[in-house]
């Protein structure tokens, strides 16, 4: 079983900024063909790493540091009376586990979702090969995690269980249902699932302090975020 001082890591050339405009990133890969089990795969995750497909991988950009990785330390969140509104909007939808699947049911949600809310993102055109290796292929430790109301598809959420929490690796919904506040239900779902199974944290990625797309996860405080290699507390 590969170690963290055994793991070899690679970076890819630089490449335009997926987040910030006219910025180059370079991206660091742990080693893809390396035997990875779920406590290696919660260390790197607690420095920072984040998995998207069969790939985990961090930023590595030598003259900028914007990307922040964020989570959640879920005994000490309390809600706010906003938050307590959608929960209580949402009190009918009902959330099962799934393995991970491409399903033209799946597939159909995740479509509309990026073709309505991300048309100028890296995503769009939305794909089923990339639906495939994006969010079905990756780790043991995935599950969709479907949010339905009278047995209407309204959410996924793709879900990596680690040793100290749960990681949002990501989550699409319908972009028709915009009272519900849907991306916000599931993170309270998240947050309330890692309390219930005794873990420590919601890993929510990366946050860009000039990026207006990721400023919502700035609302679920008390948060931590990763800064000089030490989890750090924001209220």
């Amino acid at each position: 079983m590969t170690s963290v001082s055994e793991l070899r890591f690679f970076t890819t050339p630089a490449h335009d900024c997926s987040y910030l405009e006219g910025k180059q990133a370079i991206t660091l890969f742990a080693d893809p063909l390396a035997r990875i089990d779920k406590d290696l795969y919660s260390v790197l995750s607690s420095v920072g790493f984040r998995r998207s497909g069969g790939h985990i991988y961090r930023p590595h950009c030598q003259t900028c540091s914007a990307c922040i990785p964020v989570r959640i330390p879920v005994q000490h969140f309390s809600l706010k009376r906003r938050f307590k509104r959608v929960m209580k909007k949402n009190e009918d939808i009902e959330v099962t586990q799934c393995v991970p699947l491409l399903t033209d049911e799946y597939f159909d949600l995740y479509r509309r979702y990026i073709t309505e809310r991300h048309a100028d993102g890296d995503m769009y055109p939305p794909t089923r090969d990339q639906f495939g290796s994006f969010l079905v292929e990756g780790r043991p430790e995935a599950s969709f995690y479907e949010f339905r109301a009278s047995g209407e598809l309204l959410g996924i959420a793709v879900v990596d269980e680690l040793n100290d929490g749960l990681s949002a690796i990501y989550s699409f919904f319908d972009p028709d249902c915009e009272a519900r506040a849907l991306g916000v239900n599931i993170i309270l779902w998240l947050v309330s699932e890692a309390r219930r199974r005794g873990l420590e944290n919601v890993y929510l990625g990366y946050w860009i302090k000039q990026c207006q797309k990721m400023s919502y996860k700035m609302d679920y405080k008390p948060l931590e975020i990763y800064v000089n290699n030490h989890w750090v507390g924001v209220d």
